[in-house]
């Protein structure tokens, strides 16, 4: 008679991997205040869940400012992060990331990084993350849809590092997306889709991509300014000698710019002058010092 195993049964399906799984919201609204002129703002609205934190440091200006943190560290395949901001009449303000955003190697799906932003009569909101680092067989799709009133101001930048050289990091293959959608007063204004995806080292080394540099940014202005306006803040914000890493054009009531680099320390040699030229009036948030 045969006897019944004593081994303990193995489950051979797969385990179901941890993913992050965020959600922040914040919205501003005007400050009481008997004078109108200084356009004060303070915080209406914060929500935050999972891995999406949001922090309110203190700022001497009347432009609020929000940090966006992902305590997760870092996204890999699967993961989600979702961001919402309300920028309520006449206020100010900016948002910033804690640290640059890290995109780990994918065993499967992609991580998916979307935010909604809202400018109500009279905002200025600036959009300014620090770097998405992107490592060796990752995988990102990220969003960025905007609305915003005719009157209103919105600044926003995005910059991509492929993988860090000082660290010896090589990406040979990732998959990148990145779209963003601007509608001002209603209608369409700025729609741009950026993929990398496959060999990204291949693409990378073409004189038509990024001539072998590691490190990217693109730019966008849009505001009520005349083209006289903007075309007088870009012919300030170019470079004085030719140079082939960076483009900057003003139409349609708005400015958009690419740069590139070599690498990130390099990138933010070129985009913070530039970033500060675009508003001169505040300082870039602290983090992006530290």
């Amino acid at each position: 008679m045969t006897q019944p195993s004593l081994a303990p049964r193995v489950d051979e399906t797969p385990a179901a991997l941890q993913r992050t799984i965020g959600v922040g919201r914040v919205a501003f609204k005007p400050a009481p205040s008997d004078r109108p002129e200084t356009r004060a703002t303070r915080l209406e609205t914060l929500y935050q869940e999972g891995a999406a934190k949001v922090r309110l440091p203190k700022v001497y200006s009347d432009m609020a400012e929000a940090v966006l943190i992902n305590t997760s560290g870092g996204l890999t395949g699967g993961d989600v992060l979702d961001w919402s901001v309300e920028a309520g009449v006449n206020t100010r303000s900016v948002l910033t990331t804690q640290a640059c955003e890290k995109i780990y190697r994918a065993n499967e799906g992609t991580a998916n990084v979307t935010s909604f932003l809202s400018l109500d009569k009279g905002a200025e909101l600036h959009w300014l993350p620090q770097e998405t680092i992107l490592f060796d067989r990752s995988s990102l799709s990220r969003q960025l849809h905007v609305h915003m009133a005719q009157d209103a101001r919105f600044l926003a930048v995005e910059a991509v590092i492929l993988g860090r050289d000082a660290m010896g990091e090589q990406v040979t293959e990732a998959h990148f997306s990145d779209r963003w959608r601007i509608h001002r007063g209603g209608k369409l204004v700025h729609a741009d889709d950026l993929l990398l995806s496959g060999k990204v080292s291949e693409i990378a080394a073409g004189s038509s991509t990024l001539a072998s540099q590691r490190a990217f940014a693109s730019v966008v202005y849009v505001g009520p300014e005349d083209q006289e306006v903007l075309e007088t803040w870009c012919a300030k914000l170019r470079p004085k000698a030719p140079d082939m890493s960076f483009g900057v054009s003003a139409f349609n009531g708005k400015i958009t710019a690419r740069l590139t680099a070599i690498d990130g320390f390099a990138l933010r040699q070129k985009l913070i002058p530039f970033l500060q030229g675009l508003r001169p009036d505040q300082p870039l948030p602290k983090l992006w010092s530290l």
